[in-house]
């Protein structure tokens, strides 16, 4: 009698599932190795899973795109559930120090006792603008002189879910703790319910037009990485869109990050920065404008995070774009999804686990009263490898079958897959690893964060971590340091002279 086989690892089941909605060669899965069950962080919800998987994912993907472009056999996909764990963990040094990731009124608070509704609320302040919508609303002076403890005070005297709607309207970012069933009754929660993790969809042509054809890729050469000659636009901020940008350039990618010149960042930047080019452009102006199209015309990927309809009344909405320019893979990200009342509203992973659910249930699996956050933002991270994934899958498409194509992921949408995975409170008592076997060295341009008064663009060194899935043929790599927004000029590499050769040494060994 033939020996029963063993139940797959849960991230190669994860992964499976997401590789048969994206309509990719079932071929490819055997390729891909994701072993190992156990907890990597201490949480309740499967958060090695969610990093193994979706990092598997983008992996997989890249490595079939690979195969597509090269002809040649199939190569191998490893992804170590520990290192895909602690690659969320958002770690970077710069000179040996760690930039403040958290603003001081950003965080957990109470809320309601003086009105007889006791409940919890997570700010964002991490933005000064952000910051100061939430104390105008608390009747605070806005500005980094307020305290903590006068934002506790004030709190007191609001109902959870009105100070939440309160901040939004005033521009502002916060969330209440829900319980999953508030979650489940809440208009948004309606609205994403059935949605996939992964949303992937042709575009239609513009009327009376034919089609676009599959592109015409640049031919690989021996030991190129998957995605060489291949150019992407990205036009995301913060985590989960930079990370999928990153994932990108880690398959050979060239990546020009685009942010606005007023626009504010944080210190995950520098992380987040790595691989990549990183260009200013004001899309308030005609001429930022122009330079984008002209910059979109050569680029088969449009990558953006702006909050949904923002960059359509700029004229570049994804119909828009595979209208000006056919065969584009317009990929999007948003927190609440593209529609529903929620849909304009400002989101960071943070308050979606807050929001939907997450650190309520992460608390009463450890019997505390008080909400917990998951050991890292999960959602952001699974969040940008999946779009690295679907933006993959949708190049496989199009090189396959033609046509213009969209890809759409929200970090809402995300946190439903992962409660999907369910809850586990022995995962709580997982030690997580020591960091040190992951960590690689390089050189960035941010050394402002860390030294007072340093200029923009200070050489320093960066300690973060390295990317996690191994190829048996083109090893994955992050070639270009980083350097903040505004080094370089908004164009690819070899126009009109322009190089992406680093104004600072090529990143170092890894640790």
């Amino acid at each position: 009698m033939p020996c029963a086989q063993p139940d797959p690892a849960p991230a190669e089941t994860a992964l499976a599932a997401l590789w048969r909605a994206a309509g990719l060669p079932a071929d490819a899965l055997p390729h891909a190795s994701l072993p190992g069950a156990l907890p990597v962080l201490p949480s309740s919800f499967q958060v090695a899973t969610a990093a193994q998987a979706s990092l598997g994912a983008a992996a997989l993907a890249a490595a079939e795109l690979w195969h597509l472009r090269s002809g040649l056999p199939r190569q191998q996909v490893q992804v170590d559930r520990r290192h895909a764990a602690v690659e969320c963990s958002a770690h970077v040094l710069i000179d040996g120090v760690a930039p403040p990731l958290w603003d001081k009124l950003s965080g957990l608070y109470d809320c309601g006792s003086a009105v007889g509704a006791p409940g919890h609320v997570r700010l964002h302040a991490n933005f000064a603008h952000h910051r100061d919508a939430a104390l105008r609303v608390l009747g605070l002076p806005p500005g980094d002189a307020t305290p903590r403890e006068a934002v506790a005070a004030a709190l007191a005297h609001w109902r959870a879910e009105d100070f939440e709607q309160a901040v939004a309207d005033a521009g502002g970012v916060a969330a209440a703790a829900r319980h999953f069933g508030e979650w489940d009754a809440h208009p948004q929660a309606r609205v994403l319910a059935g949605v996939p993790p992964v949303q992937i969809r042709r575009l239609p042509p513009p009327a009376g037009s034919a089609d676009a054809p599959p592109r015409s890729w640049p031919a690989l050469a021996a030991g190129q990485r998957p995605l060489a000659g291949l150019r992407v636009l990205d036009l995301t901020r913060i985590l989960a869109g930079p990370a999928a940008a990153r994932c990108l350039a880690a398959y050979g990618a060239d990546v020009l990050m685009v942010n606005g010149p007023r626009q504010p960042n944080i210190a995950a930047i520098a992380d987040m920065s790595r691989g990549k080019r990183s260009t200013l452009l004001d899309l308030d102006t005609q001429a930022g404008r122009a330079t984008l199209h002209r910059l979109a015309a050569d680029a088969p990927v449009f990558l953006q995070g702006y909050r949904p309809g923002a960059l359509a009344r700029h004229g570049f909405g994804a119909e828009a774009l595979a209208a000006a320019y056919p065969g584009l893979v317009v990929a999007s990200l948003s927190a609440w999804g593209e529609t529903g009342s929620w849909a304009s509203r400002r989101g960071f992973d943070s308050l979606v686990q807050t929001a939907t659910g997450f650190n309520r249930a992460e608390a009463d699996a450890a019997g505390k009263a008080t909400p917990m956050a998951m050991p890292v933002q999960i959602l952001d991270y699974a969040a940008g490898h999946l779009l690295a994934f679907g933006t993959q899958a949708a190049l496989w498409h199009q090189a396959t079958e033609g046509g213009s194509w969209q890809v759409q992921v929200t970090l809402a949408g995300v946190a439903g897959w992962l409660r999907a995975m369910g809850q586990d409170s022995a995962g709580l008592a997982a030690v997580a690893p020591d960091l040190a076997p992951y960590l690689e060295d390089s050189r960035c341009g941010f050394g402002h964060l860390v030294h007072a008064g340093a200029p923009v663009g200070q050489p320093a060194s960066l300690r973060a971590l390295r990317h996690a899935p191994r190829f048996s043929a083109t090893p994955a790599g992050l070639d270009l340091p980083a350097m903040p927004p505004g080094s370089h000029a908004p164009a690819w590499e070899g126009e009109a002279g322009h190089s992406a050769s680093p104004c600072l040494p090529a990143p170092g060994r890894a640790h």
